[in-house]
């Protein structure tokens, strides 16, 4: 047995300028007079997890991050709701054939389960919560992304090693994660992750091919 694995909800669907918007809109909510554009954003990006972005661009200014972060949570979800999100090029063929082929799929992420709820709900018809054997969240979770925690969860759950498994990351720190774990990836940097260091990747795409994923696992090269 083999399995594919998402790592992140933006290896999923494009949602990094969405997510940008609702920390704007929650600045607002909170009285600052942040606002964060694009290329500021970008480089937060290096900083796995909003609460630690914000903290960064805090600079020691006191605010409540995670007070800030749980507001944009929610406008993000409600975003999502709003504006609907489709499945970035090549993932939902990739999960159709892994599914044709009877390859596991996982999605690998650190973030709440209520933004992995909602943009799964985002993604319906096309994509569902029942494509993933396995569908892991920051809640489970001790360490956030670099550290491999959320492989190797998932590794356990999926009862797989590394050797049988490929991981898909839009960002750098995803990438540093799986291969941690012992996972080969392939990197799918998004709108806003692309000057991400993904030196260490197996590959790096602008869309997903399944039979060249499928390839790239060691297990399935053995077949």
């Amino acid at each position: 047995m083999a399995a594919i694995l998402f790592g992140s909800i933006g290896s999923l669907a494009e949602t990094s300028e969405l997510q940008r918007r609702a920390f704007n809109q929650a600045f607002e909510a909170h009285g600052l007079d942040w606002h964060w554009e694009r290329e500021q954003y970008r480089k937060l990006l290096v900083y796995s997890g909003g609460q630690q972005r914000i903290a960064a661009f805090a600079m020691g200014q006191h605010v409540d991050a995670q007070a800030i972060h749980e507001t944009k949570s929610l406008i993000f979800q409600e975003l999502l709701t709003e504006l609907g999100a489709l499945p970035r090029a090549g993932v939902l063929e990739t999960i159709r054939g892994a599914q044709k082929e009877s390859l596991l799929l996982a999605l690998v992420s650190a973030t709440s389960p209520e933004n992995i709820t909602q943009l799964i709900t985002a993604l319906h018809p096309h994509i569902r919560a029942s494509d993933f054997t396995v569908i892991v969240d920051g809640s489970r979770l001790n360490r956030r992304k670099p550290a491999p925690d959320a492989y190797l969860y998932a590794l356990r759950q999926l009862d797989l090693t590394a050797h049988d498994c490929i991981a898909i990351e839009d960002n750098g720190d995803g990438l540093a994660s799986a291969q941690s774990a012992g996972i080969g990836c392939v990197a799918f940097p998004g709108e806003n992750t692309m000057d991400h260091d993904f030196s260490g990747a197996l590959q790096v795409t602008d869309v997903l091919r399944f039979d060249s994923l499928k390839a790239l696992i060691p297990a399935c090269s053995l077949l």
